[in-house]
């Protein structure tokens, strides 16, 4: 949901709107000048948390770094960027923080659309991630399918039945988009109460 704006924000403004008292509990994006409220769908959010899982998982037990869930904010350039799930590395952030934007940019973003997400906007994001030097994976849920950018390089297309590699960032890791997307099943039974 776009918040109504006369003119572009400057990112004071901005921030003085976020951390406002009464939007304490939302989250709030500042892309090209708009502040951008940060929503999903249970499919978007199902798909972001498969992602958490696998790469939390491969992080924490190699001891890389830190990862952080749809709640973890990253200051990227002069805009503000909530990815639905973040990694970086212990080099980059050797500590814990309380930040609700890291001054620093994550090593890896990935980004789930939603139905309502704006395509100008996440063109945006991701042209200023790869700007910061950012690899990000975005998951098309309702097309099951991933792009991944690296910067300096082409976009790669991922289809259902292929496998995405962590590459320079995470060296080993692997996460296949079977496994990421919600299964979709005909078994309407399951779903079905007792009458």
């Amino acid at each position: 949901m776009v918040i109504p704006t006369i003119n572009r924000m400057t990112v004071e403004e901005f921030e003085a709107f976020a951390f406002a008292p009464e939007n304490v509990d939302r989250d709030y994006e500042f892309i090209a000048g708009e502040i951008i409220e940060v929503e999903s769908n249970y499919e978007s959010s199902e798909t972001a948390a498969n992602i958490l899982v696998e790469v939390g998982s491969f992080v924490r037990k190699n001891k890389l770094g830190r990862v952080s869930g749809a709640d973890g904010g990253f200051k990227i350039g002069d805009e503000r960027y909530i990815p639905d799930v973040a990694y970086i590395s212990f080099k980059k952030m050797p500590d814990p923080s309380r930040q609700a934007y890291l001054d620093v940019p994550p090593d890896l973003a990935v980004e789930v659309l939603s139905p309502g997400n704006d395509p100008d906007e996440m063109s945006t994001k991701i042209v200023n991630y790869l700007r910061a030097g950012v690899v990000v994976w975005l998951f098309s849920p309702e097309k099951r399918k991933a792009t991944v950018y690296v910067p300096d390089a082409e976009p790669q297309p991922y289809t259902i039945d292929q496998t995405i590699e962590g590459g320079a960032i995470l060296p080993g890791f692997t996460l296949a988009l079977k496994d990421v997307f919600p299964e979709i099943t005909d078994d309407k039974s399951s779903t079905e109460g007792d009458a």
